[in-house]
């Protein structure tokens, strides 16, 4: 019996934080031994709201890439494939761009909300989003049926791109007759991580993240400046630990005696000073492996040439095939 296919993605618009470890990336570390994987460096889509910078975009893409094989996917299990690459993605987006309405688009929930953030950072020029940027759910929904994704893991606030996908999916088929195959959500059980600033999400775009590529003593630098419980004023004055963010992180990277942790910071007997410089050790302990990894990687960039030219391979041979069957529905198949 085959294996179900999965189709996941990822924006080339900076390196993974620890938050992608222990969230998405970490968890499609582990379905690459369940499902036959296709991970895809959406290029094109990071273009849409970076498209007058596209040599940052360009040198995402190896950054992402890089970044993925240290967290651990394995080229022997998982194609990584660049978006761009796979031109059938983009001959699918523009027939269903003829599927939904822009009405439809702007109600999308996950697509609000981004246009949303757009305007409380750039203001009035927020109201100049792009076509691209507003229907990107429709390139998305043609990366998903392009690989033929049965499964697509996301949380639950992508949850209405994917039922965009479908409804694009069943609209396809009603008129032109079963061709699409429907993909289902893979929930994620992982809550967001937390950033170093207490925020609750841990991005770029915030400046709250620890990346992979973070030397030790970048990791020490930022672990120094973590608030902990604002009341805690002198060394032995007790704290709550529920509100430290220090503490937070010992608890997400398991520390062995959270429990002490938790107990001399109440009694007032564990200085901030002592606890951070724990955590920062803990840390480091934590990236080395993904540090060698990356190195390894950094000093065989024909090797990463090689698995991006063979995911591409594998993920365009897949996406022929669907648009062959589509472009014969649609009755535009006029020299095959």
């Amino acid at each position: 019996m085959s294996k179900k296919t999965i189709l996941t993605g990822i924006r080339p618009t900076g390196n993974l934080h620890v938050g992608h470890l222990f969230g998405a990336v970490g968890n499609w570390v582990k379905l690459q031994d369940e499902y036959e994987t296709f991970i895809e460096i959406a290029d094109v889509q990071a273009l849409t709201d970076n498209f007058q910078d596209p040599d940052k975009v360009r040198r995402n893409v190896k950054e992402m890439t890089l970044d993925l094989l240290a967290a651990g996917i394995d080229p022997a299990k998982a194609h990584i494939f660049i978006q761009s690459a796979v031109p059938e993605i983009a001959e699918l987006t523009v027939f269903y761009s003829n599927l939904v309405t822009m009405a439809r688009l702007y109600r999308n929930p996950t697509v609000k909300t981004e246009i949303a953030q757009k305007k409380s950072v750039f203001g009035n020029q927020g109201e100049s989003v792009t076509y691209g940027f507003v229907g990107y759910p429709i390139s998305q929904a043609a990366d998903i049926t392009a690989l033929e994704g049965e499964l697509v893991p996301v949380g639950e606030d992508q949850l209405p791109l994917i039922e965009q996908c479908r409804e694009i999916v069943r609209k396809f088929n009603h008129i032109y007759g079963p061709t699409l195959k429907e993909p289902e959500p893979l929930l994620s059980e992982t809550p967001r991580i937390k950033g170093l600033d207490g925020q609750e999400k841990m991005g770029k775009s915030l400046g709250n993240a620890l990346y992979l590529n973070d030397t030790p003593e970048v990791v020490a630098e930022k672990i120094k400046k973590v608030i902990t419980d604002p009341s805690k004023i002198k060394k032995d004055d007790p704290a709550n630990p529920d509100i430290c963010m220090v503490y937070y992180y010992h608890k997400l990277m398991q520390t062995d005696h959270l429990a002490t942790v938790r107990e001399e910071c109440e009694q007032g007997k564990r200085g901030c000073v002592a606890c951070k410089k724990e955590l920062i050790e803990t840390i480091n302990q934590y990236l080395e492996p993904f540090r060698k990894r990356r190195a390894y990687y950094e000093q065989h960039e024909e090797e990463v040439e090689k698995i991006l030219i063979e995911g591409t391979k594998a993920a365009r041979k897949r996406a022929q095939e669907v648009l062959k069957q589509v472009k014969k529905s649609m009755k535009i198949d006029y020299f095959d």
